[in-house]
Formats: structure tokens, C-alpha cells, sequence
């Protein structure tokens, strides 16, 4: 009975690591359509148009995962004059972005659960040295995964409190 009673303990260990791992799997699976990991497939250089306001010009965008996967790096005119990092990364269940502008401000903002969608809508949050609202900044964002090789985002800028511009560019991924 003893040895009856040691073999279903065995089985039952069994089958509660099963489980365990079956979930496991299962909750990685989930995260491979999530938002941040649509971001990390990103990866790389982007080059195309970039049009703000009247003025248009090439734009190289590059995305790097980094942070131990945790976060994804976005650099815009790498190396150039008017060179800006936007670091996106999860918090909690969302994915919030950072964008260090060079107006020297910082906004920040956090993308709308979109349940797998390629559009990640990104709304303001907050910012670092902005005195007011008011002062110019970038406000929200919308990154459109048009294909493995073809974005679009479409940056919305304030002034006085309200949309006065946007920023858009259209990028194809660089290939090597």
C-alpha cells in the first residue's frame, strides 16, 4: 500500500508540473501578440519620409531591443543634429513610451489596450520638464504596423494647449 500511496504522489507531482508548464507556455504564447512585443519585431533600421508641417525630409529611424529584452530603443536621425530617443517599455499590464525630445522635455504616454491590433495609440501621461500643457510638446503618437516591412507613425504636437501640428513618418525596413 506504501509503494501504491509513493506512486500516486509521483503522478500527482507529475501532472501538477505538466500543468505548471503547460500554463507556463501557454502565457508565453499570449505575449507574442502583445504590444510590446509587436515592438520588439521592430528591430533594426527604418528609412523613408518624414513630413512635418510643411516640411519634408529623409528620415532613418532605428529600433533596438535592449534592457535584457525589457524594452525596445527607438532613435530617430541617429548621429544626426536633431537626434531624439523614445524608449518603450512595459508597465504593469501596459506599455508606456518616453520620448526624450529635443525641446528638452520628456513626455510620456501610454498606449491604448488594443488586443493585438497593429495600431498602438499611445496618449499622453504626463511629462518631464514641462512647466504647462501648454508649453510645445509631443502629445500622442500612433504607430501603424502596415506589414513586416512598412510602418507609420504620426507624431501630434501641442501648443497652447491644443494639436497645432503632426509628424509623420512613413518608413521601410533597411534591408541589408
Amino acid at each position: 500500500m506504501t509503494r501504491i500511496a509513493n506512486l500516486g504522489l509521483v503522478a500527482a507531482a507529475v501532472a501538477i508540473v505538466a500543468l505548471a508548464t503547460s500554463a507556463r507556455a501557454e502565457e508565453k504564447d499570449k505575449g507574442k501578440g502583445s504590444q510590446l512585443e509587436q515592438l520588439k519585431r521592430l528591430a533594426g533600421e527604418w528609412t523613408g519620409k518624414g513630413k512635418h508641417g510643411e516640411h519634408e525630409m529623409d528620415a532613418t529611424v532605428t529600433y533596438r531591443v535592449t534592457s535584457g529584452g525589457t524594452a525596445v530603443m527607438e532613435t530617430l536621425d541617429p548621429g544626426g543634429e536633431h537626434e531624439m530617443v523614445t524608449v518603450y517599455h512595459q508597465d504593469g499590464d501596459d506599455v508606456v513610451l518616453t520620448h526624450y525630445c529635443m525641446l528638452g522635455n520628456q513626455p510620456r504616454m501610454k498606449a491604448e489596450r488594443s488586443g493585438g491590433s497593429k495600431k498602438l495609440v499611445f496618449n499622453f501621461a504626463g511629462a518631464g520638464n514641462l512647466k504647462s500643457e501648454k508649453d510645445p510638446h509631443m502629445h500622442d503618437m500612433t504607430l501603424e504596423i502596415l506589414g513586416d516591412d512598412h510602418i507609420k507613425a504620426t507624431w501630434t504636437f501641442y501648443q497652447d494647449g491644443k494639436p497645432s501640428d503632426k509628424a509623420v513618418f512613413d518608413l521601410k525596413r533597411k534591408k541589408k
